[in-house]
């Protein structure tokens, strides 16, 4: 039975995620910073249905927090085959705007964090001459995006570290891959107005948002597939084509 960790994982897209793979019969092992009465609702939830999860409280900003989470799943389960990278905030604001904080928080939210997570499974990876994993990007990575410098920047550095590790790691058997999602409803998206939205649907060929299973499916065809990696899927309706 394969192991997953999932960062972030208590609320929508991770969330999605998680009962994904916990119905696929995977030992899933999440993470949540604030939303503790998400994530427990989600564990009690698909626990009393009979699948293996299993939610710890990690800062995954803090190296410590993100040594727990991976020594918690070892400990657990004696192995971590599969790393979803989805813990990550947004912020709209002009360039100008932006503060020293804004920045910091942004990419160590969103990228360092997938340094530090990747970093401390990958040894158990290549001693196993396997793994699997999947950051969440954004189409804002491929693109970049008006007044979400800061946010645009982190996930097009995650997108590098992902075609980067997939190179280094290759010869271990280990596939690295980013999903890159569009427009997808979850609470992050929450402050958009209706004109904004219809706006964007107008403007995606499928002329629908996306859903955060939209997502969890792509997620466990890379898991399932033997031969994809160093790639950056952008899982958008054609809203780029």
């Amino acid at each position: 039975m394969k192991t997953a960790i999932i960062t972030g994982g208590a609320k929508g897209i991770g969330k999605s995620i998680v009962e994904s793979l916990a119905k696929s019969n995977l030992n899933v092992v999440f993470s949540y910073n604030t939303s503790e009465k998400e994530a427990f609702e989600l564990k009690n939830t698909l626990c009393s249905q009979g699948f293996s999860v299993y939610c710890i409280k990690a800062d995954v900003t803090v190296r410590n927090d993100v040594k727990n989470l991976v020594n918690y799943t070892l400990n657990t389960f004696g192995n971590i085959d599969i790393l979803i990278n989805n813990a990550g905030i947004s912020q709209t604001k002009l360039f100008q705007d932006i503060t020293d904080s804004d920045w910091h928080s942004m990419l160590n939210t969103n990228l360092t964090s997938a340094f530090y997570t990747s970093q401390e499974v990958v040894s158990t990876m290549i001693n196993n001459k396997s793994g699997c994993i999947i950051n969440i990007s954004s189409i804002w990575g491929i693109t970049g995006a008006a007044c979400e410098t800061h946010y645009s920047v982190s996930k097009a550095g995650l997108d590098a570290l992902t075609k980067s590790l997939a190179k280094e790691l290759g010869p271990s058997n280990i596939r690295v891959n980013s999903i890159a999602p569009g427009y997808i409803q979850t609470d992050m998206n929450k402050n958009y107005s209706t004109s904004e939205i219809n706006n964007i649907k107008n403007e995606i060929p499928l002329e629908r948002l996306g859903n955060p299973i939209d997502v969890a499916r792509c997620v466990a065809w890379l898991i399932e597939d033997e031969y994809t990696t160093g790639q950056v899927i952008s899982i958008n309706g054609g809203w780029i084509i």
